[in-house]
């Protein structure tokens, strides 16, 4: 399967965390040397993380916002409390789970 391009509202929102991530380091004065160390990866991947790069992995990410004392904020990305669209689903009698019928050959 083809890899899709970026949707450009995500690749906006991922340079916007990534500035906040450099940001907070920056104000924290953690060299991008020791940040890097502490994630355990590159500066050169420190760097790809604070300007927003899709291909950077979500647990690099996450180690950076918890290095930061950010990772709580974590919590809220995908809370089921703060899913309008989800809660009026839920209150729709929904299957358990959803099976795809194959095509025959």
């Amino acid at each position: 399967m083809a890899k899709l391009p970026t949707p450009i509202p995500v690749t906006r929102l991922l340079k916007i965390l990534g500035n906040d991530i450099k940001v907070a380091r920056i104000r924290r004065r953690i060299t991008s040397e020791l940040m890097a160390q502490r994630i355990g990866i590159s500066r050169i991947t420190l760097a790809a993380i604070e300007k927003g790069s899709p291909t950077v992995s979500f647990g690099y990410v996450a180690t950076a916002l918890w290095i930061l004392g950010l990772s709580e904020n974590l919590k809220k990305v995908a809370s089921i409390e703060c899913d309008p669209v989800g809660k009026a689903l839920s209150e729709q009698d929904l299957p358990k789970r959803v099976v795809l019928k194959r095509k025959k050959s």
